[in-house]
């Protein structure tokens, strides 16, 4: 298939494409065009974070892991990206490791155990 459509533009321009394929639910399309997006602006958090839920809904949850676990690691207050991580996580049969995750997401939320 030809690579071209998706990486063509500026990074705006593709930053709207993949918001496009997103909104139109074809998250693969959408990781296609945000795969290259990234690798050229990879300190950005927007176009990884979208990365990674564009891998969730596409079930490429160790692709998904990867990115979310990239944000947390540079971000560890970053409330969405953990609380992806977890449900990342939660959907591999992984419930311990995502646990803290889901826990510190929902602090960072302001939600807290009544325990």
């Amino acid at each position: 298939m030809d690579t071209m459509y998706y990486d063509h533009g500026t990074p705006a321009e593709r930053w709207e494409r993949a918001g496009m394929f997103f909104d139109a639910k074809d998250y693969a399309a959408a990781a296609r065009v945000l795969d290259s997006l990234v690798e050229e602006v990879p300190e950005q958090t927007g176009p990884r974070l979208l990365l990674a839920r564009a891998y969730y809904h596409s079930a490429q949850l160790r692709r998904a892991e990867a990115e979310l676990k990239v944000i947390v690691e540079r971000d560890p207050v970053e409330h969405y990206a953990r609380l992806m991580l977890g449900r990342t996580l939660q959907r591999q049969g992984r419930d311990d490791e995502a646990r803290p995750h889901l826990r510190i997401a929902a602090a960072l939320g302001g939600e807290f155990d009544e325990e």
